[in-house]
This record gives structure tokens, sequence and C-alpha cells, in this order.
């Protein structure tokens, strides 16, 4: 048998164009054996002895050795080694071109010899997408949907291809949600769904194609999917549910898909996506609150929403989860009443339903996700509302919990909301019982540290609290700006040329309020501020120079 490989290696490699189809045919298929029997060893004979620089020559569209050839290819190409000599062959146009072929075997081996010799490179598989093959094989999905094979040769092809990002442009270009809902919809089988699934999820990334997946329908067969796999217990179900769930919630971070499945509040899927939030099954919960926020990222959505009662709904979702619940229907059903509080007619309605009551329940949670979303829902609430403001900013555990957080510097984002709160609470409310309790739980430091941020917006609100605090109880918060060297902070930030006019301006106002203390005026003082403040009397933001006048006279007055 090893003999006669050697002869066909032999016969192959002196093949010339009088060489008769016959006797190619006996040589390819001695390959094939070979290849059958130890892939990896044939293959480096195959490449030793220069066989792959004649197959271009063979892979004519109207040779009967073609898909021999094609075959050979792709059992080569299984082994990670050949796929360069593959491609420094001049393999890949010719194999580009036979996907324009009629003959159905000989398009199922082209495609897999590309999909082998692409496998796993993105710059190769960058190179089939600039060759144009993504409307050929759509084109092909579509002619030759009932031959298993190629369907599935071009499903894989197009779950490789759909992870580049260059590709998406040509997806969208084509009429490939159309052809993957027409397919969808005849499965049966778990395994050829989650086929379509794999490439239908990195497709629905992209904006264009989401539409084109709703107006397709796609979404009436996600639906159909839950609803026959919400009360299934094979893992087969579990996975299908979870993947037709998710899959839904991505087609809705688009706008103008999001926005047509809303149909101002009357669309049926809206209708069906909130039944799945009172559900039992926490994938469908997930899915729910997960979309719920999706739908409230506009404020006309949120305000329909608010007055239909969806509110009620995510509280008692929440409730169920309070006692060692699922983190992640937690974070959903937050980030939806999150969103939810969003527009100023909301906020009063999410108070009165006692949303800041459940979601305080959470603030024993140790997940850095829930503990985000809790904190930005509660500032979102608070905004401009000065009773919830003080009621909060009275909440002794809650500030304590805040000042703790604000030294999770493991985890950015819950430290920055933190302290965005702490000095939420300050400004709306107003009141001088919230700055004693801030003061006394130690937050005075933390706002110190704010106002060094690099985030103007931070920066800014931590000035507007510690003015506040020190104008309401500069006595009792004199020590904490003391330890928290505020001076030196305040002189820096005037100093600053990038530092922003409204940086500037409540700098000034605040070393105004703070001469009021003794040690903290004797630092003032010890600083120079009067250069500083001097020459922002000039300065073209109209507020800042005249903030400055006013600061400089101060200064003057009490040197």
């Amino acid at each position: 048998m090893a003999d006669n490989f050697c002869e066909a290696l032999k016969k192959l490699k002196l093949t010339s164009a009088d060489s008769t189809e016959d006797s190619l045919e006996g040589c390819l298929d001695c390959l094939l054996k070979a290849l059958a029997r130890n892939n990896a060893e044939a293959s480096e004979k195959i490449q030793e002895n220069g066989i792959l620089q004649v197959f271009p020559g063979l892979l004519g569209p109207h040779s009967s050795c073609t898909p021999k050839v094609a075959n050979i290819i792709a059992e080569v190409a299984k082994n990670e080694f050949m796929r360069s000599p593959c491609v420094e062959a001049g393999l890949i146009p010719p194999l580009v071109q036979l996907l324009n072929c009629k003959d159905q075997d000989v398009l199922l081996q082209t495609g897999r010899a590309l999909g082998n010799i692409c496998y796993d490179s993105h710059s190769l598989q960058a190179q089939l997408v600039n060759m144009g093959v993504i409307p050929t094989l759509v084109k092909l999905l579509g002619v030759h949907f009932q031959n298993t094979p190629l369907t599935e040769m071009c499903l894989i092809a197009f779950g490789n291809l759909a992870e580049l990002e260059s590709s998406k442009e040509q997806f969208a270009s084509t009429n490939i949600a159309e052809e993957l809902v027409k397919l969808f919809r005849k499965q049966t089988e778990h395994e050829k769904k989650e086929m379509i699934f794999e490439v239908l999820a990195p497709l629905a990334e992209n904006d264009t194609i989401k539409l084109q997946l709703v107006d397709a329908g796609l979404v009436e067969c996600l639906l159909d999917v839950v609803g026959q796999t919400v009360d299934g217990d094979k893992e087969e179900d579990i996975a299908e549910l979870k993947t037709a769930s998710d899959l839904m919630v991505l087609l809705l971070l688009g706008d103008e898909s999001m926005q047509k499945l809303f149909d101002e509040g009357k669309g049926s899927v809206f209708q069906r996506v909130l039944s799945w939030v009172p559900s039992h099954n926490h994938q469908l919960q997930l899915a729910g609150a997960l979309a719920i926020a999706n739908f409230a990222r506009n404020d006309g959505n949120c305000i329909h929403m608010v007055d239909t009662g969806i509110v009620q709904k995510l509280l008692d979702l929440l409730d169920r989860h309070v006692e060692d619940g699922n983190v992640t229907v937690q974070h959903a059903a937050l980030s939806a009443l999150r969103n939810l509080a969003i527009p100023v007619v909301n906020k009063t309605k999410l108070l009165s339903a006692g949303v800041s009551e459940e979601v305080l329940k959470f603030l024993k949670s140790e997940m850095p996700p829930v503990q985000f979303k809790l904190l930005g829902t509660l500032r979102m609430l608070i905004d401009a509302q000065a009773e919830a403001a003080e009621q909060l900013g009275k909440n002794v555990k809650l500030v304590e919990r805040l000042v703790e957080w604000c030294e999770a510097k493991d985890h950015a984002g819950v430290m920055g909301e933190s302290n965005r709160l702490l000095s939420a609470l300050i400004r709306h409310s107003k009141s001088k019982d919230v700055v004693r309790t801030v003061i006394q739980n130690g937050g005075v430091k933390h706002l110190a540290t704010m106002a060094r941020s690099e985030h103007m917006i931070m920066q800014n609100e931590a000035l507007v609290a510690l003015g506040l605090i020190a104008a309401l109880d500069l006595g009792m918060a004199e020590k904490d700006l003391e330890s928290a060297t505020l001076v030196q902070v305040l002189h820096k930030l005037l100093s600053d040329e990038r530092s922003a006019p409204e940086i500037k301006y409540n700098s000034m106002i605040l070393i105004c309020t703070v001469m009021g203390s003794k040690p903290l005026h004797k630092e003032v003082q010890g600083l120079m501020f009067l250069d500083v403040v001097s020459k922002l009397r000039s300065h073209e933001n109209k507020m800042v120079a005249h903030q400055a006048s006013l600061t400089e006279q101060r200064l003057t007055a009490q040197s």
C-alpha cells in the first residue's frame, strides 16, 4: 500500500496538461486512502513531494478530479502545520472561484478545504471576506437549503467569518437575516438550532443586522423557542431557553430594533417579554429584567412603562431574590429600575412605590455588580428630590456602607458611585442633619479625595457638597477638613490651568466659606492664595472673574 502511495505521488508530481483524468483519479484515490490511514504522515509526504503546487492546476470547474482534489486539500489542512504551505501553494484563489460552481459535491469539499485552511486565522478569514465569499455563501445557502451537509458547511463558515468586525458590513448587504430565519423555522433538532444560534449571536451585535433580523421574524421564532422550552428539564431545553432569551435581549440593544419591538408599549413582543418577569424560571426573570432595562433607554418609553405598572413587577422580582438570591437577576432588576428613574416625572412615582426601601435591602450584598447598580439607582432617585435625599442621608446604615465602599479600591465603579451618592445626599437635601451624619461617619475625607478626581463632574459634585458641609456645620467638620488637606487641594485646583471654570468658581466659594474656621483660615493665609486668585480676575469666564474679585476682597479684608 505504501508503494502505491509513493507511486501516486511520483505520478502527480509529473502531471502535465497531457495527463488523462482517469490516470489522475487513481492517484487521488490512493492519496485519500493514505490520508485516512495516517493523516499527518501522508500530509507531510504530500508536501515534501511538492504535490500542493500541482493542485491549483487541477482545481478546474469542469474537471472530474476537482471534488477529490478539494477533499484532499480539506484533509491535509486539518493539520495545523499544513495550513501555511497550502496558502503558499496558492490554493485559496482557485478554491474561492469554485464556490461559484453548481456541482454540490465540489461546493461541499471546497467549503471544507477553505474552512480548514483558514481555521483559527483572522488574517486568512479577512482575506476571504475581501475576496467576496460572504455574498457567494449566502446565495449558496438560499439555493441549496435542502442539502444538509452543504447547509452545515455554510453555517460553520458564517460562524467563523461573523466574528470578524470587517465582515459585518458585507453580511448586512446580503439577505442573510432572511435566509437564517427561514432555515431556523425548518429545524426540529437541537444541534441544528444551536448551529444557527452560533451564527446569529455574533451577527446580531451589528445594529443594521439586528433590525434585519427583527424584520425577518426572528423574534417570533425566539418566542416560540421560549414557549417550547420554559417548562423543560432536559439539558438541551435549558440551553435553548438561555440562548433564545439572551439573543432576544441582544436584539433590544439596537435603538431602532428596540423601538420597533416596543411599538409605543403596544407591541406584542414587549407584552410577552413583560410576562417573563414574574416567571419562576431564573433565566426568564433575568431576560425579562434586562429587556425592560433595554426598553428603558429613552424618556418616552420609561414614562409609559412606569405608568403601566412595571415598577411593582420589578419590586416583586427583587423581593424574591433578597435572601441568597440570584446575583444576575438582582443586577438586571436594579439596572431596569435605575433607567426607569431617569425621567424627572418618574422619580416621585418610584419613590412612592417604595423603590428606595426595596433597594436598601441589598445594602448587605457583597457582590460589586449589585452594589454598583444599587448605588446608581439611589443616585438617580434622589436627583432634585430633597425629601428623599434627606431621608436617605439620615440613614446611618446607608452612610456607613457608602463610607466603607468609598475605600473599595479593587472596584473603581463601586468606589466612584459611592462617592457620588455621598455627595448627592448632601447636595440634594441641603440638610444639616444629613451633613452631620456624613461627618460623624467619616465621609468628609472621601469627598476631599473626590475633589481631586480626574473626572470634572465628580470634582465639581465634591466641591459643591464640601461647600454645603462648610456652610452648614463648619465647626463639626473643621478637623476632618484639616486632616483631609482640603486647603492644599483647593490651592492646587485654582493654580492648575487645566481646571474647568466651574471648578475654579466653586473652589473660590469654598475658600471663602472655610475661612470662618481659625485653623483653616491660617492655612489659607500660609498658601498665598491672593496671588492665585488675583490672576483669575481677568479670566475669560465672567462668573469666575467676578468670584475672583469677591474672593480677593475677602482674602484682603481678613489677611
